[in-house]
């Protein structure tokens, strides 16, 4: 069932999450400030189906009046979890993979020194996308837990993109080079 803006504003918060297949994909905001980039962010990730986002340390969280505008409601579909810093979301996800024997692979969407364009990476679900807030980016201590730091060449004067449009970039990306196996959905 596909939803229109008018009809995900309205679906009532205590209603069923629609259930669909997601992807072993999530997203991590490690101190995204801006809400309208949050909800920018929900609206990708519903738009692909991704698993969960976390919402980590000064990101704000739903039922934030800007988060619920930029969303058009995607926070009422989208799992989501908040956790006081991303590292805590890092360790849990590490715990994860020895309970299922399945390493979730740490991609982190950063202008840095050890970066490598986001199109050369062979990825592999399952996959957790890290973006950063507008002003500092991904923090270092993040940056040393991460498996990959992927970045999108820039070929002008400006040094990054918008967090939600690096975000799209490189999962659509992702998306469309990963084949619909049964094992990249959870």
């Amino acid at each position: 069932m596909k939803l229109n803006a008018h009809q995900l504003r309205t679906l009532s918060e205590h209603d069923a999450r629609p259930i669909i297949k997601r992807r072993a994909l999530s997203l991590i905001l490690d101190n995204v400030y801006d809400t309208y980039n949050i909800g920018g962010l929900f609206r990708l990730a519903d738009a692909l189906a991704m698993e969960k986002i976390y919402l980590c340390g000064m990101t704000d969280t739903p039922p934030n009046h800007k988060i619920k505008k930029a969303s058009i409601g995607t926070y009422k579909i989208v799992p989501w979890e908040y956790a006081e810093n991303t590292l805590e979301v890092i360790k849990k996800l590490k715990i994860k993979n020895k309970i299922s024997q399945k390493k979730t692979n740490l991609i982190a969407i950063e202008q840095h020194e050890k970066a490598v364009p986001y199109n050369t990476v062979d990825y592999q679900f399952p996959l957790a996308l890290i973006v950063g807030n507008e002003t500092s980016g991904i923090s270092q201590e993040v940056l040393t837990q991460c498996d990959r730091i992927v970045e999108i060449p820039m070929y002008g004067i400006n040094k990054s993109l918008n967090v939600i449009v690096s975000a799209g970039i490189v999962s659509y990306h992702i998306v469309s080079r990963i084949n619909l196996h049964k094992d990249n959905y959870v």
